[in-house]
């Protein structure tokens, strides 16, 4: 499956990766490359734990429109 991820380096140089459609799902790795590895370990595990609590596995997620 192919899920969507962020990925982002905070002030102290960690890259930090997110699920959005899996809440709390969130990693982070010294490279962007080793965050994208990290986080896809963690979807598999949000995805058990969710599937053992019979909560939904993913919640939608939508686009808004902003003028900047």
């Amino acid at each position: 499956m192919k899920f969507p991820i962020t990925v982002f380096q905070d002030e102290d140089g960690i890259h930090i990766s997110e699920c959005p459609v899996i809440p709390g799902c969130i990693s982070q790795g010294k490279t962007e490359e080793e965050a994208i590895a990290n986080i896809g370990m963690a979807i598999k595990d949000c995805l058990e734990v969710r599937a053992e609590k019979n909560l939904p596995l993913t919640i939608p997620i939508r686009e808004v429109e902003v003028a900047v």
